[in-house]
């Protein structure tokens, strides 16, 4: 199932839009990739807060969908740490908590040279439909 999800995370297009790669995922788990670019800068020159957000809902997306149910965000906060200083951003998403419903996940977002540049934390509704992984 793993090549299966992978498969299914490669269609998301706002992903590939902003540029980001699913490198791992498991049960519970998901481990994106994403090379800055001018693209991804504010104003003040730093990533936009917005891209640090969507790096991580795509790490959650896919952790919490990985066990192919349909699982939906119904909550989300980040807190920021500090501005990346290279140019690739990782996010590892982790399971927390989990029941039949409700599972509940962390994020961390590191730079190039694994400095912690923010939390995520979020929490799905899992229901009871299957992914549609063909």
């Amino acid at each position: 199932m793993k090549n299966d999800i992978m498969s299914y995370f490669e269609k998301d297009r706002f992903a590939a839009f902003v540029g980001l790669k699913l490198v791992e995922v498991k049960p519970g788990y998901a481990k994106v990739k994403m090379e800055i670019t001018d693209k991804h800068l504010n104003a003040v020159n730093i990533v936009q807060g917005g891209v640090i957000f969507t790096l991580a809902d795509f790490a959650f997306e896919a952790a919490s969908n990985s066990y192919g149910e349909v699982s939906l965000g119904i909550n989300a906060n980040i807190s920021y740490f500090q501005p990346p200083k290279g140019k690739i951003l990782i996010a590892e998403a982790k399971e927390i908590s989990a029941n039949k419903k409700i599972a509940s996940y962390n994020v961390d977002i590191y730079g190039e040279d694994k400095e912690l540049i923010a939390r995520f934390t979020g929490m799905v509704y899992r229901k009871k439909d299957k992914l549609n992984l063909d």
